[in-house]
């Protein structure tokens, strides 16, 4: 049995939860989310808590038990206090700079990347070399900071390029010049 399926989600005051017809629907201050959900798997709401039980013992259905339990917590969490991730851009002339509704990056390629920034999320440009993404939806944070990082990933030796701000780069010792 999944261990993290098993524990209850405790909705906090303030957050309205919705279960109807396979779509959790959650509310709260900062905004709203739903997602569908599959029928491996049983949710039921029972006062401020939330629990996530599968419906027969197969595989599949106790892949989905831990998985939807995770899902249901990250959009109570969204929806209370919101989710955040900082990419730290790397280079001799590399910057960013918001834009109207995109983000304007330079690279170090001969033309500047311009990154439309997604309904539902902020992105936020502290000095040329720090970018922060910021929403409601863990997911579309996520994704949104692996796109602008595919840009221009992380290199090994000089480590020019895209970060996130906890990530380590190994660096690689280059050449040496011995005949």
């Amino acid at each position: 049995m999944s261990r993290i399926g098993k524990m209850p989600v405790t909705v906090p005051q303030g957050v309205k939860v919705t279960i109807d017809n396979y779509v959790v629907t959650v509310e709260g201050k900062k905004g709203k989310l739903s997602r569908t959900y599959r029928p491996e798997v049983n949710i039921v709401q029972d006062g401020s808590t939330i629990i996530v039980d599968k419906n027969e013992n197969t595989k599949l259905a106790r892949s989905y038990h831990g998985l939807y339990r995770t899902l249901i917590n990250n959009m109570v969490t969204g929806v209370t206090e919101g989710f955040s991730k900082t990419l730290i851009v790397s280079g001799v002339g590399y910057r960013a700079e918001i834009a109207g509704k995109s983000l304007l990056l330079n690279l170090g390629y001969s033309s500047q990347f311009e990154y439309p920034i997604p309904e539902g999320l902020s992105i936020t440009c502290e000095g040329p070399t720090k970018i922060i993404v910021s929403g409601i939806d863990k997911e579309k944070v996520g994704q949104t900071c692996a796109e602008i990082r595919s840009l221009r990933k992380p290199e090994p030796y000089k480590g020019k390029g895209i970060k996130y701000d906890n990530e380590t780069v190994r660096r690689k010792v280059g050449k040496s010049g011995s005949k």
